[in-house]
């Protein structure tokens, strides 16, 4: 009798040392949350809410416990207090803003990716766009604000010149990023799509990290770890192309050769011009991965070798014009993102451009050599999921050097170095799935010049509905003049826009519709009295 007095009182005890947690679990609008789940961290003491909202369960815990409730969609509510608070609780849930339906900022600007929310263009449509010829430029000729000038082949963004868009390779900026050619004949990019996973096209509005763009930039990603180890075998009327890809343990390798010779083309097509030697390019690119921690380190190079000689109709000379072209062209990048904590991420890397030119027009004999550099280093720190700060440095510098010579003139040697150091803050902001903010600053020193300039840029986007949503942009741009204005003149000012952008955009099932308007306001450009930029030019703002 004895022990079953004292096994009743221990139950007792046990009865009266177990606490209550209740409360109730609702939205930003005070609409009860169901299903959701409560429980104490570390224990097996928890529930769910029912149709009301509310949840109670019991807990033998003592002291200071940690209370978690979390629900799809929602972002996770913690609550650190003593168990005895832990009574008629009333709790809000804030949306998760990383879910699949939260608002894109996308004014002025086309994603593609395997993480993009609008795919607008993957590297399969730039070899199966009949216009593009396998060729990045050509392929975003179709996309609205773009434009084709001519048979030029480079990419002209909203009335601008083609040197106003800007294109960069996993966040570092391509100097040159065309192949040389002649007047009246078009050039193409440098870069085989197939390396190439990730595509974002701004026509305008876009970041403050990227800056010396006067319309436009494209961003290139290189692929990442690939699936498996292939072989790429291309051949054309007019040349061939072989790929290959390896893959190691922590490692891969990717690289891409081709040649082209347009003599069988000439020969079938008939030209005005009289092709000595007709256009022959040699050119490759690699790509090594390696997984380093808790990011990854790639190193991109490419070589293109471009030589030509022609004789062209010219209305000025009966015997027309003689033209020959060498171009010798190397680009090496290197660059690393990875995750430092888990709240920091890093993202550094440089670029190093060769290019040669020898160009024999008439009995003018030009040599060119460019050395150019892109530094630069970024930190993103992520406070939580509805608030991350971007802010970084970078540094570019580019020595030019033209010799030039003919039968009357003697060796004259022109050139520049223009070295820009920036430095740059933007801050993404979601106040709900619905609505976010992207704001920014860029502050530029152009030792040419000697001048600073800083450029404010935001951007807004509200979601009107599941599918839709409408977005504003505004920025300010910088750009130094060109290389054919600068190696005459550096008495100047960096030219400047301003860009407006409203957008709408509605993203259905295999459907995609935009609108937008766009306002661009120029100041500060370079203006000279001849067709072309050259020694005797009067060159004015």
């Amino acid at each position: 009798m004895k022990n079953i007095i004292l096994i009743f009182s221990f139950l007792c005890s046990l009865s009266l040392s177990a606490q209550t947690i209740s409360g109730i679990v609702t939205d930003a609008k005070n609409n009860p949350i169901v299903q959701a789940n409560v429980y104490l961290e570390g224990t097996y003491d928890g529930g769910t809410t029912n149709a009301k909202g509310a949840f109670s369960f019991k807990t033998e815990e003592t002291g200071t416990q940690n209370l978690l409730v979390s629900f799809v969609g929602f972002e996770t509510y913690t609550m650190l207090g003593d168990i005895s608070y832990m009574k008629d609780l009333k709790i809000q849930l804030r949306e998760d803003v990383n879910s699949l339906d939260t608002v894109v900022l996308s004014a002025g600007t086309f994603s593609a990716g395997d993480n993009s929310k609008v795919n607008a263009l993957k590297p399969l449509d730039v070899v199966t766009t009949a216009s593009a010829l396998g060729d990045f430029v050509g392929a975003l000729q179709t996309l609205p604000g773009t434009t084709t000038v001519a048979e030029d082949g480079r990419l002209f963004v909203r009335g601008g010149e083609a040197e106003e868009t800007q294109i960069f390779i996993d966040g570092i900026k391509v100097f040159t990023p065309y192949s040389p050619t002649t007047n009246n004949t078009p050039t193409r990019g440098r870069y085989s799509p197939f390396l190439f996973d990730g595509i974002t096209f701004s026509t305008g509005g876009y970041s403050a990290e990227y800056g010396q763009a006067l319309s436009s930039v494209l961003l290139l990603n290189t692929t990442g770890e690939p699936d498996q180890e292939k072989t790429d075998i291309g051949i054309m009327t007019l040349g061939a192309s072989l790929g290959n890809t390896q893959k190691w343990k922590n490692n891969s390798l990717s690289v891409n050769a081709s040649y082209i010779n347009l003599a069988p083309y000439n020969a079938v097509f008939k030209s005005r011009n009289d092709w000595k030697k007709p256009s022959e390019v040699a050119s490759g690119e690699a790509v090594f991965r390696q997984k380093i921690n808790n990011g990854m380190l790639k190193l991109y190079t490419a070589f293109e070798a471009t030589n030509f000689e022609l004789t062209q109709e010219d209305i000025n000379a009966s015997k027309g014009v003689h033209f020959k072209l060498k171009n010798n062209n190397l680009y090496f990048n290197g660059s690393y993102k990875g995750m430092l904590s888990d709240s920091w991420t890093l993202e550094t890397g440089m670029s190093y451009t060769l290019a040669n030119d020898k160009i024999n027009i008439d009995a003018a004999d030009i040599k060119d050599t460019e050395n150019s550099f892109h530094g630069k280093v970024k930190l993103k720190h992520r406070f939580n999921n509805r608030f991350k700060l971007n802010f970084g440095a970078e540094y570019l510098a580019t020595n030019f050097n033209e010799n030039y010579q003919d039968t009357f003139t003697p060796k004259v040697a022109y050139g520049f170095n223009n070295n820009i150091s920036a430095a740059f803050t933007e801050a993404d902001i979601f106040f709900s799935r619905k609505l976010a903010l992207k704001a920014g600053l860029r502050l530029e020193h152009s030792a040419l010049f000697d001048e600073v300039t800083l450029s404010p840029r935001v951007s807004m986007a509200y979601k009107t509905s599941d599918k839709s949503q409408v977005s504003l942009a505004y920025g300010d741009f910088y750009q130094n003049p060109n290389s054919s204005i600068l190696k005459f003149e550096q008495d100047l000012q960096a030219q400047q826009t301003s860009h407006y952008i409203l957008n709408y955009q509605y993203n259905g099932k295999k459907q995609l519709f935009r609108a937008e308007a766009y306002y661009k306001d120029y100041d500060q450009l370079v203006k000279y009295d001849s067709d072309f930029a050259s020694f005797d030019s009067n060159l004015r703002l």
